[in-house]
């Protein structure tokens, strides 16, 4: 079992940036895909990007050129870069843990507890 802590949520203004971290602990972190999934206030829980263990990365199309995940396996922590950011990104941000490509949660083993981000226009 693979234990993540998010940290780096906040409130920032339109346009601004943020940037969260996610330490992953246990058993073989290294090992497995890993991401992020976000629930804006009245929406479903969807997918917003994820890193295997090479590398290779999966962005939702609404955050393509604007959001940067990488990975330092060294530290089992992953980054989630924010730039440009609007509004519509305003949700609660959940690490996730799992099966690549990760882009459902049936693919997540672990989650974190998630932090929040909020947008002002």
């Amino acid at each position: 079992q693979v234990q993540l802590e998010e940290s780096g949520g906040g409130e920032v203004d339109s346009g601004g940036s943020l940037t969260l971290s996610c330490v992953a602990s246990g058993r073989h972190p290294h090992a497995y895909a890993m991401g992020w999934f976000r629930q804006a206030p009245g929406k479903e829980h969807e997918f917003v990007v994820a890193i295997n263990w090479n590398g290779l990365t999966y962005y939702r199309e609404s955050v393509k050129g604007r959001f940067t995940i990488s990975r330092d396996n060294a530290k089992n922590t992953v980054y989630l870069e924010m730039n440009s950011l609007n509004p519509e990104d305003t949700a609660i941000y959940s690490c996730a843990s799992g099966t690549w490509p990760l882009t459902r949660a049936t693919m997540v083993n672990s989650w974190g507890q998630g932090t929040r981000v909020t947008v002002s226009s």
